[in-house]
């Protein structure tokens, strides 16, 4: 039952005060994804209109490259089973999958494949961030936002392995169908999905926040290179690189 108005001593009717938690999960969880979504998209667009030379990942293999080849193929490896675990895990209707295996052992498997994935990624992450830091030259050539989108997907990481155990003690599955239903709803314009995540633990509702986070300085940062892939490479056909008779009868 909502508040009944109160009439105030000046006379007029005063309206029913809502609690700062609620304006506060409201924003956060109700409105900042569409912000969020928003301004990746539309910031994509413009970066790879604008600055299309910037729209690269900016390596610096020549240094120290066993150790980035080891970090980046621990990361990206990582990084993909997350996303895609993420995306299908969270936008699959309940109704899609509910004949084939139950949400309690759903859960179960993304928490065992979820920890597996994520362990790969953060030692991935561990050394791409020593070699960034720790050696001086890569150290000094390196941009405030590359060494801030390392610290942020490594907090967010952790954030993500921190909500192991708490999804263990939910054996339920209660918090993953609630996770399910706020993602699904932020794609089908539910209104209310913010009081699908109110008062869940912390680490769920800090890890939905730093993944905002990052959508909103995707477009600024280096990550824009993921949208890069050369998938085309898998279908174009092969080629080889000869030498013509000219020129080796020339150089001979």
């Amino acid at each position: 039952m909502s508040a009944p108005i109160v009439p105030t001593s000046a006379g007029h009717e005063a309206l029913p005060s809502i609690p700062i938690d609620l304006w506060v999960n409201t924003f956060l969880f109700g409105i900042l994804p569409y912000i969020a979504l928003a301004v990746m998209v539309v910031g994509s667009i413009i970066r790879y209109d604008r600055e299309p030379y910037t729209w690269r990942t900016g390596s610096s293999q020549l240094l120290r490259r066993r150790q980035l080849m080891w970090g980046s193929v621990l990361f990206h490896v990582g990084i993909l089973f997350l996303f895609m675990g993420h995306f299908v895990g969270l936008l699959t209707p309940h109704s899609v999958y509910q004949h084939f295996i139950s949400a309690e052992a759903k859960q179960m498997v993304a928490i065992v494949a979820g920890s597996i994935a994520g362990l790969i990624c953060f030692v991935g992450l561990v050394l791409l961030m020593h070699r960034r830091f720790f050696d001086a030259r890569i150290r000094q050539t390196s941009t405030f936002s590359d060494n801030a989108i390392l610290i942020i997907l490594f907090v967010q990481l952790l954030l993500g392995l921190l909500t192991v155990p708490f999804s263990l003690a939910h054996s339920d599955a209660e918090v993953m169908l609630r996770l399910s239903a706020w993602a699904q709803g932020i794609f089908t314009f539910k209104p209310g999905i913010a009081n699908y995540v109110a008062g869940l633990d912390w680490p769920y509702q800090a890890h939905l926040v730093m993944g905002m986070l990052i959508f909103l300085l995707f477009p600024f940062t280096r990550l824009v290179h993921m949208l890069s892939a050369p998938i085309r490479y898998v279908w174009r056909p092969g080629y080889q690189v000869v030498r013509s008779r000219k020129l080796g009868a020339q150089n001979g």
